[in-house]
């Protein structure tokens, strides 16, 4: 790898500072043994120094950098449940078939716990999903996808998702199906086997979005109790949720 020409410059700039000021030592004290003796001495505590430097402070930045990319993920992803996903979750529920039987597990309240998560997220891939298309259920699902799409592509750009392989891979299923949709002419006379290919779309992109939501949840819990309190109330999974407290 070529080092950069400032390095070498800056480099060389400190080793000649570093002789010129043990010259001048040694031309004002003419005492070469007290130099090398304090020479050796800090010689030998350079793996220390570079210990301290490199496991302690490193360690300690690192932790920073991720608690602070951490946090800058979560906001872009609730950005992307307040615009749109916690919208397209009632969409593509209401291809499940099965909702009935699930909407109980995802009801998540206002005093579930961390194990009431990590069960949740533990059962989710267990989750009997049955999605059945019909024309005029994918005309609205692609309608809406079609207002976001924007939206969506600017969140890929995002580089604070980089780190996020999970998130990322949802915004590509979603764009899928968006993409999908938009090259069928007629979403209303398709054929079975066409409506079994977009059936398994679907699910992909439904199961993902379901899974990134209880970690979104989980996060709310954790973090911020005022948003997750809005949340709860606005569940997609309830039929009577509303933001108005009774």
């Amino acid at each position: 790898m070529k080092i950069p020409r400032w390095q070498l410059l800056f480099g060389g700039g400190l080793l000649l500072a570093t002789g010129l000021l043990y010259g001048l030592h040694y031309y004002i004290f003419r005492d070469a043994h007290h130099i090398f003796l304090y020479l050796l001495g800090d010689i030998a505590f350079l793996p220390v120094d570079v210990l301290i430097v490199t496991l302690v402070i490193h360690n300690l930045l690192m932790k920073h950098e991720k608690r602070s990319l951490l946090q800058k993920m979560n906001m872009v992803i609730g950005s992307f449940y307040s615009e749109a996903g916690t919208e397209l979750l009632k969409h593509l529920a209401s291809f499940d078939g099965n909702i009935e039987n699930s909407r109980g597990k995802l009801r998540i309240s206002a005093g579930w716990m961390k194990k009431d998560f990590e069960e949740l997220l533990g059962g989710i891939r267990r989750i009997e999903v049955c999605i059945k298309c019909s024309g005029a259920d994918l005309s609205r699902l692609n309608k809406f996808l079609s207002s976001k799409r924007d939206f969506f592509l600017l969140l890929l750009e995002n580089p604070n998702l980089m780190e996020h392989d999970a998130f990322t891979d949802l915004l590509w299923a979603v764009l899928h199906v968006s993409e999908e949709l938009s090259f069928r002419k007629d979403l209303e006379g398709l054929s079975d086997a066409d409506l079994d290919h977009l059936s398994g779309d679907i699910k992909r992109a439904y199961l993902c979005l379901l899974e990134q939501w209880v970690l979104y949840m989980q996060h709310l819990k954790d973090a911020y109790p005022y948003l997750y309190s809005l949340s709860v109330r606005t569940n997609p999974f309830n039929p009577d949720s509303r933001a108005e407290i009774g």
